[in-house]
């Protein structure tokens, strides 16, 4: 199934997020939607899932922090210390359970890609590297540092793209005093150790 395809089968869902999202936001949705789809292929994953994963990774971007934590309450959903500090993390969490709900999505492995796509976790699946990873290479993104590198790593060797983005995430959040989740530096720890072995 060719791209074009993969998004005239996911139509209500695409046509449902191009009303609730920014156009900025539903830009980059699209964007990580074939940067996953792509990422599928090349690692021999369905790309149609990848696709469907990224399409949904942001379904609760456009929720308040006010609602994301009247969500939060609804869903019985733990909040880390970050995500006390920073609501807008609460967006992965809460969005899985939106998939669920709002676009009938049932697959465990979807809904784990959408849940720690911002802040990865140790031994992620196939998929849920492919979310994280192309959350962060889309064309749209212009971070500095070594994107350009990370983009083409990540068609060869996905743990060492996840290696590099977390590198350059932590980094990021230390030089700015930003909270960092404990997960994402667990995450970091897992990837770094995998990569010596």
């Amino acid at each position: 199934m060719k791209f074009v395809e993969v998004l005239i089968a996911d139509q209500k869902i695409t046509q449902k997020l191009k009303k609730k999202l920014s156009p900025k936001r539903y830009e980059h949705t699209l964007s990580v939607t074939k940067v996953a789809y792509e990422l599928g292929k090349a690692h021999h994953y369905n790309p149609s899932k990848a696709a469907l994963a990224g399409l949904l990774h942001d379904c609760a971007k456009h929720y308040s922090n006010k609602k994301l934590l009247r969500l939060c309450e609804r869903y019985a959903i733990t909040k880390s210390k970050a995500e006390e500090l920073n609501h807008d993390l609460l967006h992965a969490k809460v969005g899985a359970f939106i998939a669920r709900e709002k676009y009938h999505v049932e697959d465990p492995d979807i809904l784990n890609a959408i849940t720690y796509h911002t802040t990865g976790r140790p031994s992620m699946s196939l998929l849920e590297k492919i979310v994280y990873i192309s959350d962060y290479i889309e064309p749209g993104r212009k971070h500095g540092g070594r994107l350009d590198l990370i983009r083409r790593i990540a068609y060869q060797d996905l743990d060492k793209a996840m290696l590099y983005i977390l590198e350059d995430t932590l980094e990021y959040l230390h030089h700015r005093k930003a909270t960092i989740d404990p997960v994402t530096k667990e995450t970091y720890n897992y990837y770094k150790k995998l990569r010596r072995e």
